[in-house]
C-alpha cells in the first residue's frame, strides 16, 4: 500500500518510514502542508497519515483540500489532545485520530482497520430511517428532498454499515472497536462517541433525541431502522 506521511518532525517521519516500510508499504513523506497537497495530487496515496500543526498550511486545511477531490482514508497523528481538536479534524473529513506519543502497535492496528472491509451480516441492500436511505451496495446515503448524497467519512461509513447490517442488535463498545479499529479499546468510549455524534447530526431527525442510533448506557449502541425496513 502507498502511504503518504506528513509531519514536520524529522524523527517522526523517520520512525514511521522505517516502521511502515518494514510492513511492506511504499512510503512517501512530506514536511509541510503545501508539500503534502502536492505529493497527494502527484502520486495519490492509499492512506494519508497527517500531523495537524505543520508550517505553510495547517493540517485541517490539508484535510479539507484533500476531501474536495478524494475519499482516501486520513489518519491524524497529532500532539493536540483536546476533544475540540479531534472534533474539528473529524468534521473536516479525517477518519481516525491518534494522539502523540503513540504506541506503534496501536498505530499499526489503526492503519489496518482503515483499509479493512467491514464484514457483512445482512443481505438487505437498502435501509431507511426517517427519510434517509442507506444503500449498502453503492455506499451512498441520501435524504428525501435533498439534492446529492450525504457525505460520510470512510470511518463514519464503516460504523454506520456495521450498525445497519445488525438492526435491533446491541453492538458493544468492544464489538465496534474490534471491527472498525482492530482492537477492543473499550477504555476509549469517548472517542467512539465523537463518531456516533457526527452520524446523528447527519442522519437523525433530531440529533439530541435520537430514534435510530440508540445508546445502551455503559454497553454500546443499537440501530433501529424504520419499521417498514424490516418487511
Amino acid at each position: 500500500m502507498r502511504i503518504l506521511i506528513a509531519d514536520d518532525d524529522p524523527q517522526i517521519l523517520r520512525a514511521l518510514r522505517v516502521t511502515l516500510g518494514s510492513q511492506g508499504h511504499e512510503i512517501i513523506t512530506a514536511a509541510d502542508g503545501r508539500e503534502t497537497i502536492a505529493a497527494a495530487s502527484k502520486t495519490p496515496p492509499e492512506l494519508l497519515i497527517l500531523d495537524l500543526g505543520m508550517p505553510h498550511l495547517d493540517g485541517l486545511d490539508v484535510i479539507r483540500t484533500v476531501r474536495a477531490w478524494s475519499s482516501l482514508p486520513i489518519l491524524v497523528v497529532s500532539g493536540r489532545t483536546d476533544a475540540a481538536d479531534k472534533v474539528d479534524a473529524l468534521d473536516a473529513g479525517a477518519d481516525d485520530y491518534v494522539t502523540k506519543p503513540f504506541a506503534i502497535d496501536e498505530l499499526l492496528a489503526r492503519v489496518r482497520a482503515l483499509t479493512r472491509r467491514t464484514p457483512t451480516t445482512l443481505n438487505r441492500p437498502v435501509v431507511t430511517l426517517s427519510g434517509v436511505t442507506i444503500d449498502l451496495v453503492s455506499h451512498v446515503v441520501t435524504r428525501e428532498g435533498q439534492r446529492g448524497a450525504i457525505r460520510l467519512t470512510p470511518t463514519e461509513w464503516k460504523i454506520l454499515e456495521l450498525l445497519a447490517r445488525n438492526p435491533h442488535r446491541l453492538l458493544t463498545h468492544a464489538d465496534l472497536f474490534t471491527e472498525i479499529w482492530g482492537t477492543p479499546n473499550v477504555h476509549e468510549t469517548g472517542y467512539l462517541r465523537l463518531y456516533i455524534g457526527q452520524l446523528r447530526k447527519k442522519l437523525e431527525p433530531d440529533p439530541s433525541r435520537p430514534v435510530h442510533i440508540l445508546t445502551e448506557t455503559g454497553m454500546g449502541y443499537r440501530f433501529e431502522p424504520d419499521p417498514s425496513a424490516d418487511a
